[in-house]
């Protein structure tokens, strides 16, 4: 399974194609849309969320509502594109020659030899993970047809963090998902969400941006996605590419890494019991749901760092490319805080690679192909 996405951010639309999708998957275009929305919400987003309102056609690949094995082509119209289509078919478009730090505009203008970062922010800007989003709903409707369910949940904006589940051996995700989806912040605490509102409205009111972290859960997963064999096959690898290949993230962790980096080896592991019943059961999860590349059965637990958009009102200190001279940046339209959104299109890069690593696990050209495989694997167990 492989997916490639096409479009800049104020062209005409965005496109996806997933290759590799097993026939007889139902693709419901209700569930695609409602992922879409949850990531335009969320507080601190920008005015280009007021703009569009995005929903997916399907172009190619489905006939009767189900995948026939053909690659699945989806499309999302910018509804922005009204406002640039007279100036962009012009070739009239508004040139960037201070490049804006942090963003893609001085190494993208260095890589391609351009005067002008315009062309690499229209591609570079995080509109596209629109597209990745429809393209992990896709992968979400599969995963979901073998009882795996992906949920996200912000724990920090800024400096305000929660830390109303980060001492539980065994969070309860669904919980913790179901209070999130109420929260504009995708924080699972009221105090929580009031105070990063709060950080949130400060950072506007001074013309900043803010980051932040988020956690992203799988459960349900079987024993043994992904491989010891090879580097490029281990699951936390091409979880941690996925991840941070989103714009702005910059950090990832399998579950509490880092803290687990400052203890001792015997109260880190998790350790196995055998129950009454001759099942094996494990107290605690600090590996984070992998061990040695592979899928352990526990929830997969990803914590991931946001760094505040490289956009803000207030200005940087940058060079214009022109003239040579030093310069401050201009404000491109952007969001204050973008963190309960990159939550959700961080699910879709993990559904996405979770789909895969379970295809290539199963093999099969069908979804039925696939269930029976399944079956078959499970009853060796």
């Amino acid at each position: 399974m492989r997916f490639l996405t096409a479009g800049e951010s104020h062209g005409p639309c965005l496109t996806a194609i997933i290759d590799g999708l097993p026939s007889g998957l139902a693709i419901d275009t209700n569930v695609i849309n409602q992922e879409l929305a949850r990531r335009q919400a969320g507080y601190g987003r920008g005015e280009r969320m007021a703009i569009e309102s995005d929903r997916v056609n399907v172009l190619g690949g489905v006939i009767a509502g189900k995948t026939i094995g053909a690659p699945l082509v989806l499309q999302i119209i910018n509804r922005d594109w009204e406002n640039w289509k007279t100036i962009w078919e012009s070739g009239n478009l508004p040139s960037v020659t201070v490049p804006r730090p942090g963003h893609a505009d001085w190494a993208g203008m260095g890589k391609h030899g351009l005067a002008d970062a315009r062309p690499i922010l229209e591609r570079a800007s995080a509109r596209e993970t629109a597209a990745r989003v429809a393209i992990g709903a896709v992968a979400k409707l599969l995963l979901r047809s073998f009882g795996i369910e992906i949920g996200s949940t912000v724990c920090s904006i800024g400096s305000v963090a929660t830390t109303l589940f980060l001492n539980d051996d065994r969070p309860d995700w669904p919980a913790i998902w179901d209070r999130s989806e109420q929260s504009p912040v995708r924080c699972a605490g009221d105090a929580g969400t009031q105070a990063m509102i709060e950080a949130i409205d400060q950072a506007s009111a001074e013309g900043e941006a803010l980051g932040g972290t988020f956690y992203l859960v799988a459960t349900g997963l079987p024993v043994g996605l992904g491989s010891h064999g090879h580097w490029d096959s281990r699951l936390d690898a091409q979880i941690a590419q996925a991840i941070v290949s989103i714009p702005a993230i910059k950090g990832v962790e399998i579950g509490p890494a880092f803290n687990n980096a400052q203890r001792k080896g015997t109260t880190v592991h998790d350790a196995l019991h055998v129950t009454e019943s001759g099942n094996i059961t494990r107290p605690t999860n600090r590996a984070g749901g992998i061990e040695g590349g592979m899928s352990n059965g526990q929830p997969i637990v990803i914590h991931a760092a946001m760094k505040p958009i490289p956009t803000t009102i207030a200005p940087q200190q940058s060079v214009n490319l022109q003239t040579g001279q030093s310069a401050q940046t201009q404000y491109e339209r952007s969001d204050v805080c973008a963190v309960p959104a990159a939550a959700v299109v961080g699910e879709a890069m993990l559904a996405w690679t979770l789909a895969a690593a379970l295809h290539d696990k199963l093999g099969g050209d069908s979804v039925d192909e696939m269930h029976a495989h399944h079956e078959a694997w499970r009853s060796d167990d």
